[in-house]
């Protein structure tokens, strides 16, 4: 099994990857490097002339740049999308591409604290370099902040149950591992959907954590300037507050949803959509259980 197989199995790999490109010469950009999947095939439809830009924040995914002249790595939090475009000399782009889901690598790995199967720190940073751990926000929010992220990043109908137990647990010690939370919420977790739950309560700390939903949003209404007349926007999805953001993007132009319009009343929408949603097919998520909730929305620059 190769380096990037181990990390990552890339979602709608092929889906993605042909909405994308459309130039061969082209500048591209895949916001989400991880293991490198769709990175490697962007650059197998690109020409000599063409050129990519892969953006990850993560350490860890350093090891699996590809040593490819076409291919420029940017260490960094995709939020910082323009800058670094500006940076690199790069005006207008022909294609963005972001997978936004979160890599089984960080699931799988023990010491990072993302998955509650494993004993370890409640850490949950993409960016290790510095920020608030999972274990910061647990002992030292609010408890009406707290539930509220519960609510909002996780969906979670007990938010408020949840947040007062942890509340209550941190005053007996410090919450610092996934088996300290565990053990103060399972309680409110009912057994039919005790695992359900708590990947909801660990999405939302997650969510928290890197901040995601305010870099979703910076990054999303960049793509408006960066991209070029007749390029391509392609976004994989995995649970519905990024998902609406996106829609709201492709019909709005921004990710509030508010349709702007000009004097004579014309609306000001910078994107076409390509198409309805695409959907993992049953063969895919039978082989890769982490595509089942993906949904891919493909659109074109006006």
């Amino acid at each position: 099994m190769d380096q990037e197989q181990q990390y990552h199995v890339p979602v709608l790999l092929h889906e993605s990857v042909e909405g994308l490109v459309t130039n061969p010469d082209g500048v591209y950009v895949d916001l989400t490097f991880g293991g490198g999947g769709h990175s490697r095939e962007i650059l197998s439809k690109l020409s000599s002339c063409g050129h990519l830009y892969s953006f990850d924040q993560d350490a860890d995914t350093l090891i699996n740049r590809p040593q490819d002249p076409r291919f420029t790595f940017v260490y960094s939090n995709f939020r910082y999308l323009s800058n670094f475009l500006r940076y690199y000399g790069v005006g207008k782009v022909d294609g963005i591409l972001a997978d936004l889901g979160v890599s089984w690598h960080h699931f799988d790995d023990e010491k990072r604290g993302f998955s509650f199967r494993f004993d370890a720190d409640l850490d949950m940073r993409m960016n290790q370099k510095g920020g608030k751990c999972a274990c910061d926000v647990l002992n030292t929010y609010p408890e009406d902040k707290l539930a509220d992220i519960f609510y909002l990043y996780g969906e979670l109908g007990n938010a408020r149950k949840i947040a007062s137990r942890i509340v209550t647990g941190r005053g007996v010690k410090p919450i610092r591992t996934t088996s300290d939370l565990t053990d103060i919420v399972n309680p409110l977790m009912g057994y039919d959907r005790q695992k359900k739950d708590l990947a909801k309560l660990f999405q939302a700390l997650r969510i928290e954590v890197n901040h995601e939903m305010d870099a979703l949003k910076e990054m999303l209404e960049q793509t408006v300037d960066v991209l070029s007349s007749n390029s391509r926007l392609v976004v994989i999805t995995y649970h519905s507050l990024e998902d609406r953001m996106v829609k709201n993007l492709l019909k709005s132009g921004n990710v509030n949803g508010n349709v702007e319009q000009d004097f004579y009343g014309n609306r000001n929408v910078p994107f076409r959509q390509m198409g309805k949603p695409v959907l993992p097919s049953a063969g895919e998520q039978q082989r890769n259980p982490r595509s089942r909730s993906a949904k891919l929305r493909i659109a074109e620059k006006i």
